[in-house]
């Protein structure tokens, strides 16, 4: 059975393109610490890259979805009011248009950078799931950047420590 894809994850799917080459188990220990301290996740260290030309062509869908229904209401008040309410809120509006483009571009970049954290940790952390052990994982990867544990003993030190957590 297949499995049903939200908008989301079909405007992800377009936008990003994704390596092939798996993520390394250093690189998805760092990924990881920044994604839940909510700092910018390196694309490189996942393995994808946007284009943006799919990105504006999927924002200028979305927001004209959004935009027409409200310009046919608002049209009808604003036709007999002052042409200066008109342009002001011309203004306001293009102006969110922009702003928001960022804000798209951020929802898609944390939405894609998840995706490949948690299929990256099916690969690595089979045993452990995601959402009950990122945190965990996180303290322990932090805990060995402190020890400077070198890059060859890191996998080793990590499931030591949550073997010994559990």
């Amino acid at each position: 059975m297949r499995k049903k894809t939200s908008i989301k994850e079909k405007i992800v799917n377009y936008i990003y393109t994704i390596s092939n080459q798996p993520v390394i188990f250093k690189d998805l220990l760092s990924a990881n610490s920044h994604y839940n301290e909510k700092m910018y996740v390196d694309p490189g260290k996942l393995g994808f890259r946007i284009n943006i030309v799919k990105a504006h062509i999927s924002y200028l869908i979305l927001s004209a979805l959004a935009i027409m229904p409200l310009i046919g209401i608002t049209h009808y008040f604003l036709k007999h009011m002052n042409f200066h309410f008109s342009v002001l809120g011309a203004v306001v509006v293009t102006s969110a248009v922009f702003i928001g483009f960022d804000f798209f571009k951020s929802w898609t970049r944390d939405a894609i950078t998840l995706k490949l954290i948690k299929k990256a940790w099916l690969i690595h952390f089979p045993y452990f799931a995601y959402e009950k052990y990122s945190q965990k994982v996180e303290e322990i990867y932090n805990e060995s950047l402190k020890s400077e544990v070198q890059k060859k003993d890191l996998q080793l030190y990590v499931m030591d420590k949550l073997i010994e957590e559990d």
